[in-house]
């Protein structure tokens, strides 16, 4: 390399590193100015409403906050399910999901034509199972299956309720 230049570029660099130094005192009075103010104030805190207190009173009735042991005397009373007893194959769908296609036979021994959502057609009887709630037929026409379900009643126990799959057409 050119001496020349090469004496140019110290030239340069060390006018450079010279720019770096300097005083600082302007740089230190600001520092300091800023850390003498005072940070402005906080905001006032919200007051806070003030709820009015209710005191349950009407001991005829059950307290609907606490658990209590009446809450759970309705589970061996009524109606239950039998747990023990195999599934049958429509109890694995629910009851709008079954279409009533057809029936077979006459009054006595009629027996009902039930298509599942798989497209299976099962043939079924008065005292059957189908549906997620335990519903048991109980009456059959050339329209309709008629069932009693069995679903919680909300305090541990069970209720019936009438249920029906109709003729699809």
């Amino acid at each position: 390399m050119n001496p020349l230049i090469r004496k140019m570029g110290m030239a340069v660099l060390l006018c450079g590193m010279a720019g770096c130094h300097g005083p600082s005192a302007d740089l230190q009075a600001w520092i300091a100015a800023q850390k003498a103010l005072k940070p402005p104030p906080l905001p006032a805190l919200p007051v806070l409403k003030k709820f009015e207190m209710f005191d349950y009173t009407d001991q005829a009735m059950r307290d609907p906050f606490s658990v209590s042991s009446s809450a759970n005397s309705g589970a061996g009373a009524g109606p239950h399910p039998d747990l023990k007893r195999p599934k049958q194959p429509l109890e694995a769908f629910s009851l709008d999901s079954l279409k009533m296609v057809g029936t077979i036979g006459v009054v006595p021994a009629q027996e009902v034509l039930i298509q599942d959502p798989t497209g299976l057609i099962h043939r079924v009887r008065i005292g059957e199972y189908m549906g997620l709630n335990y519903g048991r037929i109980v009456t059959m026409t050339s329209t309709q299956v008629d069932l009693k379900e069995l679903v919680p009643d909300g305090s541990g126990g069970w209720t019936e309720r009438t249920s029906t799959v109709s003729l699809h057409q």
